[in-house]
């Protein structure tokens, strides 16, 4: 893997690129700690320590803590995402999103140019949401977090985050055409890893202290060691169908014959599920920090409980097979077997392939939604019964881990291009995409 770095180094447009991402990704982290006029700094961040299972937790997360301090990038990439899925969700109820969907090149410009409108919208609303919020929020102290409350205020908070989110959004673009690519998911995982040195000075001052041994922090990084190599490899699983395509005879040619295969991601949904299960049951806890009558309720949802822990993994499970059902058809998939003259062995072609198609991915989904359900609810098994003062697992390890496959396998296919070897020599890394 080092050779393949050094490799990286000498191809000159590779290089440019890598610097580019990373000059941008540096943009991206000075931006975080602009803060938005108008906030008493202080309050606010207290006010986060005690909101950290609320849905004001779970966005700051996703924005690197940048809406923790509230600085101009609050609302981060979440508005984007937000928006991307929601289209890739109404494709199944709107046949014209559904065709844009399958027009190819110019079909993704399309929708591309209704998420970045979609994206502005979203913004304003949730600028707005946000702002009226923080008026009425309260720190720990009983000081408000907001110095001159009005729609002022409120104007110039809207006007500034929707700024910032359409700049990170163009950030996240830049990226992907003039850097290494996977724009948008870089800037989220750069908003997770910057985290990451705070946990690790936390995590030494517990040992320097006595609150944590030595031992158990062998065994935490053992069992991080493990879980990220478990998450690499159930990643990049498959379950390949073999398809054989017939021989067709034009002329004094013969095509098909050959035989090829069909590959079914175990994990089809990606992050999508825990993203989703998060959302819902984070809404209890934050409508409770607004009003009181819902306080009783609240600790029925709270993270790290049994019952918030049954409905996440039940949560999970059914959005992994909504998710898959929505994003992969196994009819469409058959009758493009068929137009090309391929089949499955054993099965016969149309709705019989479909069937056996649909078959087979119900049961590796139920592998994968187990599978995620595990490493999603590893970081409350982790804080409730070993101590671990940082928040390990879940939905960012599963971002941080794909995203880092992604990037090392576009860097992979720019070294193979120009007759370089990979970062692995017995074997190329697979992309989460199947490649």
């Amino acid at each position: 893997m080092l050779e393949g770095f050094s490799n990286a180094s000498r191809i000159p447009e590779l290089r440019r690129r890598l610097l580019f991402t990373a000059f941008v990704l540096a943009v991206y982290r000075v931006g975080v700690a602009v803060p938005t006029p108008g906030i008493d700094g202080q309050a606010l961040a207290a006010f986060f320590d005690a909101a950290a299972g609320t849905l004001f937790g779970w966005v700051n997360l996703f924005s690197g803590g940048a809406l923790e301090r509230f600085s101009v990038f609050a609302l981060g990439i979440m508005p984007y995402i937000s928006v991307a899925i929601i289209l890739d969700l109404l494709k199944v109820a709107s046949p014209y999103l559904d065709e844009l969907y399958k027009e190819g090149e110019a079909g993704r410009r399309k929708i591309t140019q209704y998420t970045r409108y979609g994206t502005v919208g979203l913004s304003i609303i949730q600028g707005f949401m946000i702002a009226y919020s923080l008026e009425k929020i309260r720190a720990p102290g009983g000081g408000s977090v907001v110095y001159n409350p009005g729609w002022d205020f409120r104007i110039l908070t809207v006007l500034t985050v929707t700024a910032g989110a359409v700049f990170v959004m163009w950030l996240g673009e830049q990226i992907t055409e003039r850097g290494i690519g996977n724009g948008i998911s870089l800037v989220i995982m750069a908003g997770i890893v910057a985290r990451l040195p705070s946990a690790v000075g936390t995590t030494v001052q517990f040992v320097r202290e006595g609150e944590m041994s030595v031992f158990l922090l062998v065994f935490i990084l053992v069992v991080a060691a493990a879980v990220t190599a478990g998450i690499v490899y159930l990643e990049t699983a498959q379950r390949r169908i073999p398809v054989q395509y017939a021989r067709r005879v034009v002329g004094r040619r013969v095509y098909g014959g050959q035989t090829s295969h069909l590959p079914l991601k175990i994990n089809t949904s990606g992050v999508i599920p825990p993203i989703f299960a998060s959302s819902i049951l984070v809404f209890p806890a934050t409508l409770a920090t607004f009003v009181p009558a819902l306080k009783k309720y609240e600790s029925v949802l709270t993270p790290g409980g049994v019952y918030y822990d049954i409905i996440y993994v039940a949560l999970i499970v059914f959005f992994c097979y909504f998710y898959t059902a929505v994003t992969f058809n196994p009819v469409d998939v058959a009758d493009n077997l068929k137009k090309y003259g391929g089949f499955i062995p054993g099965i016969r072609p149309g709705r019989y392939t479909a069937e056996y198609i649909d078959r087979v991915l119900s049961r590796i989904t139920l592998g994968g939604a187990i599978y995620v359900s595990a490493v999603c609810v590893l970081p409350t098994i982790l804080i409730q019964h070993f101590n671990v003062p940082f928040y390990f697992g879940g939905t960012a390890l599963l971002i941080v881990v794909g995203v880092a496959l992604d990037t090392i396998a576009q860097i992979e296919t720019h070294l193979l291009t120009r007759n370089y070897e990979g970062f692995m020599k017995r074997g190329r890394v697979k992309s989460r995409k199947g490649g």
